[in-house]
């Protein structure tokens, strides 16, 4: 088996090669995980992942994390894991946030394949 060489990846870069909202880059891989790039403005819609946690981190702006019965804001610095099943709506109230989302391969973002934003690669 050939050894695949370490990379790193200036996320600054990654963020300036796109511009479009709540639709999910893919910068990274390991075991069975993407690491996703994201950007957001506004409101995404309530859902959740019933096979996966989903874990957040916020590299730039504020994002609000709404579930059912309570509110989370991150600022830039804070992540948040979101366990299977737990429905969830991400919003970005305050401008554009960036962030790191980190999911198993394929995940729908929409926790439903038929409404997702399929992650691309870049």
């Amino acid at each position: 088996m050939a050894a695949v060489t370490p990379t790193k990846v200036d996320l600054a870069d990654k963020f300036s090669q796109f511009s479009d909202h709540w639709a999910p880059r893919i910068v990274a891989r390991y075991n069975d995980n993407e690491v996703r790039l994201a950007k957001a403005e506004g409101d995404f819609q309530w859902h959740s992942h019933a096979d996966s946690d989903e874990l957040f981190l916020v590299v730039k702006g504020r994002l609000t994390m709404e579930f059912r019965d309570r509110t989370e804001t991150l600022e830039a610095g804070q992540m948040i894991v979101i366990p299977r099943g737990v429905e969830h709506r991400p919003r970005a109230l305050d401008g554009e946030v960036e962030m790191i989302i980190i999911d198993p391969k394929d995940t729908a973002n929409t926790g439903n394949p038929e409404t997702a934003t399929k992650a691309v690669e870049i």
